[in-house]
């Protein structure tokens, strides 16, 4: 085994730790302390990997470190979702520090690139906490400086050590987290960090491993778009026929002005454009009539590479005809297309839905923006009547990346753009977008719930400054209180609560509340604790599996145990959760 890792062994290994990390991610995800019915660190952690070992594995094989560190970096961080996949992209982003400096990595720049990454993931959270996927990123670190002075020369046995160890601080992580040792689970986030290490170390010893990475933009949440061929666009819908995709290897600065002027380009000639610029690559695809004026302008920033291009009207007869011949042979699966349909439509995008994604400012200039995280038609249009510009779908159940944010705000003509996460597992990839956007200040404020935001929003003062909205914003959501009523997913204990598969649960902002069989019982004893003297208003917001009636119901047992508090009801549309009530 080589005691140095160069950058054709590096792509191997982050390519098998990001495979190992999807293949486990519904492991991780049941690893969650809260038992509730929505995927969580294993899914946001893969899909933050994945967006970077896309860049990755889109480069030639013999790149450079150099190329490859920015590969990394760039994608994790603009595909970074939920807290955990956030502290991941940070420590990729402390690693590649080192690797971007170095054509080979011996044991004591690996020591080295431990040491950034920790210190970039620590810097990223405002309150670190141990017991998490921060710990066992310490000890690892910890444990390289121990191997390093004890003079280990072996690359191979130093990265045996180095799980070894992560395994020991991970299944210690439940005596620093009371919360995982009533749950009887270690740290998911510590768990997905340690699949990622064990699958780079299988690369390393050559085990044979399929380092393909599917490229397609799938529905979030989903492993394939559930499509039915009389759903699937007509040729008549293709309006730019060529999925055109290449690299830009640039020989020249890229600044934000070449950026907007390029992508404005693009969009002169085709739809569905995604533009990735770090510094010294740009990722571009495009659907285009004419590909050769989109490699020819590109051309004017450096040498091109990857280059692929696809004549999707050609592509799609085929794939129809295929999808009948098997429909008619009584083979097809359910599902309307077999798999090599799905897997074209993930790649190429819908042609329709890609032009609404990509539409650009309209209108003047303004001020101020805002942006809403929210789930849910109902949610969604309480935030429209609020003057919402974008509204980002996701939430609980699938969290948006930071470059959903990033593009929000490309999409928000003003000059300071206010976010709403409206989710604590989002705020930190709202956070890291707003240095991405140079043309544009963007604001975060920090709302943990979709009633926060709401309330935000209705106190935001135009003839305020941004500074003094901000400081009255965050002094309003401090006063809200929000329940969430769901069902569990598994038997636990967690809060001192013996919780049974099935049980219904009211999740305050700290905590459980309440469980039980009885729905309404739950609610009543939630919002309960959520009451006090100063109460004014009680706001219940019904999902899309509960019936208007039953919601009106609801209402009226609240209106007559609180008959000096105002209560109102309005319709959610949210998935998962039963209902979300704020009191205020």
């Amino acid at each position: 085994m080589p005691n140095t890792i160069d950058a054709v062994i590096l792509r191997k290994m982050f390519l098998a730790g990001a495979k190992n990390l999807e293949a486990k991610k519904e492991w991780i995800n049941e690893l969650n302390v809260f038992p509730v019915p929505d995927g969580d660190t294993g899914t946001n952690m893969t899909m933050t990997i994945m967006s970077a070992a896309k860049e990755v594995s889109a480069l030639p094989e013999n790149a450079e470190m150099a190329v490859m560190a920015k590969a990394i970096s760039s994608g994790s961080l603009r595909g970074a979702r939920g807290n955990s996949g956030v502290i991941l992209s940070q420590l990729l982003r402390g690693f590649t520090k080192v690797m971007k400096e170095n054509d080979v990595l011996d044991i004591p720049l690996v020591v080295d690139a431990c040491d950034k990454a920790v210190e970039s993931a620590y810097k990223a959270v405002m309150k670190p906490k141990e017991g998490t996927i921060l710990t066992v990123a310490k000890g690892i670190c910890d444990k390289s400086h121990e191997l390093l002075d004890n003079g280990c020369d072996n690359m191979q046995a130093f990265i045996e050590e180095l799980i070894k160890e992560g395994d020991i601080v991970l299944a210690h992580t439940p005596d620093l987290l009371p919360v995982l040792k009533q749950a009887g689970v270690v740290d998911s986030g510590g768990q997905g960090l340690m699949e990622v290490i064990r699958g780079a170390y299988d690369a390393f010893m050559g085990k044979e491993i399929d380092y393909s990475i599917n490229t397609g933009a799938a529905t979030p949440g989903s492993s394939k778009p559930n499509v039915e061929v009389d759903d699937v666009m007509s040729d008549e819908d293709i309006k730019f026929g060529y999925c055109t995709e290449f690299i830009i290897m640039l020989n020249k600065t890229f600044n934000v002005k070449h950026e907007m002027d390029f992508k404005a380009f693009l969009e002169s000639i085709g739809d569905s454009i995604v533009l990735v610029a770090d510094d010294e690559i740009v990722k571009v695809h495009v659907h285009t009539n004419d590909p050769g004026m989109a490699i020819q302008r590109a051309l004017k920033y450096g040498a091109l590479s990857n280059m692929k291009i696809d004549n999707m009207r050609l592509e799609h007869q085929e794939k129809l005809f295929k999808a009948s011949e098997k429909a008619a042979a009584g083979v097809n699966d359910g599902t309307g297309l077999d798999e090599d349909v799905e897997v074209t439509i993930e790649a190429c995008g819908d042609a329709k839905q890609g032009k609404k994604a990509e539409t650009e400012p309209s209108g003047p200039r303004k001020d101020v923006g805002f942006i809403a995280v929210s789930v849910g038609a109902g949610l969604d249009e309480v935030f429209n009547s609020l003057g919402v510009d974008m509204i980002i779908s996701g939430g609980q159940t699938m969290n948006p990346s930071t470059e959903d944010f990033v593009n929000a705000a490309a999409k928000v003509n003003a000059d300071t753009i206010f976010i709403f996460p409206n989710n604590k597992n989002i705020v930190m990839a709202a956070n890291q977008a707003t240095f991405l956007v140079e043309d544009k200040k963007l604001v975060v404020i920090p709302t943990k719930t979709i009633p926060q935001g709401i309330t935000a929003i209705i106190n935001y003062v135009p003839d305020m400054s941004v500074e003094e909205n901000e400081a009255h914003m965050n002094e309003e959501i401090a006063n809200v209180k929000t329940g969430e009523v769901t069902y569990a997913v598994r038997d636990t204990t967690i809060d001192d609560k013996n919780i049974k598969q099935g049980d219904y649960m009211g999740i305050g902002d700290a905590g459980i509340l309440a469980n039980g069989k009885d729905m309404d019982e739950v609610i009543m004893s939630m919002i309960e604790q959520m009451t006090d003297e100063d109460a004014e208003l009680i706001s219940i917001y019904y999902g899309e599996d509960i019936e208007e009636d039953k919601a009106n119901e609801l209402t009226e047992l609240v209106s007559e145990k609180y008959p000096d508090i105002d209560v109102e009801l309005q319709p959610g549309g949210q998935p998962i959760y039963y209902y979300i009530v704020s009191v205020e």
